[in-house]
C-alpha cells in the first residue's frame, strides 16, 4: 500500500513539473496568462441551459474552470464550471483556428477558460457553446482530484474547502443555501421592523450564556479582553436606549470542544423586542422559521437524515418540569428540598455535583431523559432559575423564569427570555453566579457594573432570543457535521 502512495505521489509530482514547464513557455512566448485582468462573461451555464430556445444560435460568452477534455483529432470536447454548474464546449479546429487549436490542446483540466461561440445542441442532444475563441485566463499548477473518486476525505475537504467546492457540487449547493438562508432571515426581521446592529467582539466582560470565554491581551491599553460568547448584553443597551427591535448575526466564541454540532466559533443571531415577552418569540421563531424553509426550500416540510419535520403545523409548547414528568414520571412540582432532589437523581441514575441545586438536577434530569426525545419542533418553558440568570421569574412560581429553549431533532435551536429588567434582582443573579464561579463553574458569568447601569436607567419588558444559524443551517440542509455548513471550521494544526 506505501509502495502504490508512493509511486501515486511520484506521479502526481510529475504531472506539477509539466505544469510548471507549460507555463514557463506560455511566458516566454509572451502570453502569460496571469497578466489577465479581465474577462467580460455575457451567461452563466445554466442560465444558457434554461434559456436555450431563445439563445439557440447566439453568441455567449462563458468563464470557469475546464474539468474534462476530450480530444479527437480536428474536433475536441471539454467541460467548463462556472458559479451554476457545468456546460459542455464544442472546439473545432476549423472554427478556433489552427494555432489556437493546437494551444487548446496543451491545456490541463483545472485550468481557468474563458469561451466565446455559437449556443447550440449537439446531435446527441447536450446543450452546447460552438467555440470561436477560447482564452486561458489562469493556469493551474496543481492536480485535482481524479475525476469520479472526487474529493472523499472529509479532514481534507475541510482543510482545502476551496477544492471541495470545485469537485462536490453538493458542497456548493449547501453554502449557497446557506447565503440564501441568512438573506431569508434579514428580510423577514427587517420586514418586521427590526434593525440589523453590530456590537463588540472584544468585550472585558464576556456574558450573556454559560460559556467558557477566549482569553487575550491588548497592547494599546495593556488590558486583558475576552472574546464574546453571546451577543446579549449589548444588544439589550440598545433597548434601554430605545431601538425597540434590533437583531444581530455575527460570530461568537466559546472555548469548549470539537463535535458534529460544537465549533469554538459559531454563528448566532440574538434579537430583542421591547414590550413582548417570551411568548411573543414564540409566535416570532414560528414564522421565521416557515418563513425562511419556505423562501430556500420552497416547503415548510423538511427532511433530515431520512427524518421528516414539519414546519408548517403549530409547534409543540410544553414545560420543563411536565416534559421530565411525561418521560421518567418525576414530578419536581413535587419536590421541594433540594434533599428530595438528589434523591430522585440518584433513583434515575442522573449525576450531579455537590454545587448543583434543585433546579440544576431537574434540567439534568431533562438533558439525560428528554432533550433528544424533541424530534419535531418544541418549545420546552419555563426553567428553573438557577440555570438562568437573566430572565424575568413566573409571578405565579418564582423558582422558575419565563424561558424556553426550541428543539428540533433532539438539539436546542434557539434560547428565549422574557428579559430580566429589575437592576437589584438582576445584581442578585450575578452575585449567585459570581459564587458558582468561585466553586468552580467556569463557564458562569460575572457582575457587569456597566450592564446593570443601563438596567437602572430602565428597560421596558422585553422579549428576546438567540438562534443557533449553524444549526439551522444544518437542518435545512441535510447535513451531518457543523463542520459540513462552515466553510472555514475549526481544525487541529497539521504542523502538530
Amino acid at each position: 500500500m506505501a509502495e502504490v502512495r508512493m509511486e501515486q505521489e511520484q506521479d502526481i509530482n510529475h504531472l506539477r513539473a509539466v505544469r510548471r514547464e507549460k507555463l514557463a513557455q506560455l511566458q516566454a512566448e509572451g502570453k502569460d496568462p496571469f497578466r489577465l485582468v479581465k474577462y467580460e462573461v455575457s451567461r452563466h451555464s445554466q442560465e444558457i441551459k434554461d434559456q436555450f430556445e431563445e439563445l439557440e444560435g447566439q453568441q455567449a460568452t462563458i468563464a470557469g474552470r475546464m474539468m474534462s477534455k476530450r480530444v479527437m483529432g480536428k474536433a475536441s470536447f471539454c467541460h467548463v464550471q462556472d458559479l451554476q454548474g457545468t456546460i459542455q464546449v464544442y472546439v473545432a479546429r476549423d472554427s478556433l483556428g489552427e494555432e489556437p487549436y493546437k494551444e487548446f490542446k496543451k491545456l490541463d483540466v483545472g485550468d481557468i477558460i474563458g469561451v466565446k461561440g455559437e449556443v447550440f445542441r449537439t446531435k446527441t442532444g447536450e446543450i452546447s457553446v460552438h467555440a470561436s475563441e477560447l482564452t486561458l485566463l489562469s493556469k493551474s499548477l496543481q492536480v485535482l482530484p481524479e475525476k469520479y473518486h472526487g474529493m472523499t476525505n472529509r479532514d481534507l475537504r475541510y482543510r482545502q474547502r476551496y477544492v471541495d467546492l470545485i469537485m462536490n457540487p453538493e458542497a456548493k449547493d449547501t453554502f449557497i443555501k446557506r447565503s440564501k438562508i441568512i438573506s431569508a432571515i434579514r428580510r423577514y426581521l427587517d420586514s418586521q421592523g427590526f434593525m440589523e446592529v453590530e456590537t463588540p467582539m472584544l468585550v472585558a466582560n464576556a456574558g450573556g450564556a454559560a460559556a467558557r470565554p477566549f482569553e487575550t491581551h491588548f497592547n494599546a491599553l495593556d488590558e486583558d479582553l475576552k472574546l464574546r460568547i453571546s451577543l446579549e448584553l449589548y444588544l439589550k443597551r440598545l433597548i434601554v436606549g430605545g431601538l425597540e427591535r434590533v437583531y444581530e448575526i455575527g460570530r461568537v466564541f466559546r472555548n469548549e470542544g470539537l463535535d458534529t454540532r460544537h465549533n469554538p466559533e459559531f454563528t448566532l443571531m440574538e434579537l430583542y423586542q421591547a414590550y413582548t415577552d417570551y411568548h411573543g418569540m414564540m409566535d416570532l421563531t414560528e414564522n421565521l422559521y416557515r418563513y425562511v424553509a419556505q423562501e430556500v426550500l420552497g416547503t415548510t416540510t423538511i427532511v433530515y437524515n431520512g427524518v421528516e419535520m414539519d414546519l408548517g403545523k403549530p409547534f409543540a409548547r410544553i414545560t420543563m418540569v411536565d416534559a421530565v414528568k411525561v418521560r421518567t414520571g418525576v414530578d419536581f412540582h413535587d419536590i421541594h428540598t433540594l434533599e428530595e432532589a438528589r434523591a430522585a437523581a440518584k433513583e434515575h441514575h442522573v449525576e450531579y455535583e455537590e454545587r448543583h441545586k434543585k433546579g440544576d438536577i431537574l434540567n439534568l434530569f431533562f438533558e439525560q431523559f428528554v432533550e433528544e426525545t424533541l424530534i419535531q419542533p418544541t418549545f420546552v418553558m419555563d426553567h428553573p432559575i438557577e440555570i438562568s440568570p437573566l430572565t424575568k421569574k413566573k409571578p405565579d412560581d418564582p423558582e422558575y423564569v419565563e424561558r424556553f429553549e426550541f428543539f428540533m431533532n433532539g438539539w436546542e435551536m434557539a434560547n428565549a427570555y422574557s428579559e430580566l429588567n429589575d437592576p437589584i434582582d438582576q445584581r442578585e443573579r450575578f452575585k449567585a453566579q459570581e459564587e458558582a464561579l468561585a466553586q468552580g463553574d467556569e463557564e458562569a458569568n460575572t457582575t457587569d457594573e456597566d450592564f446593570l447601569n443601563a438596567l437602572e436607567i430602565g428597560m421596558p419588558p422585553t422579549g428576546g432570543i438567540g438562534y443557533g444559524i449553524d444549526r439551522m443551517c444544518m437542518l435545512l440542509t441535510d447535513s451531518q457535521a457543523i463542520r459540513d455548513v462552515l466553510l472555514f471550521p475549526t481544525l487541529k494544526s497539521t504542523s502538530k
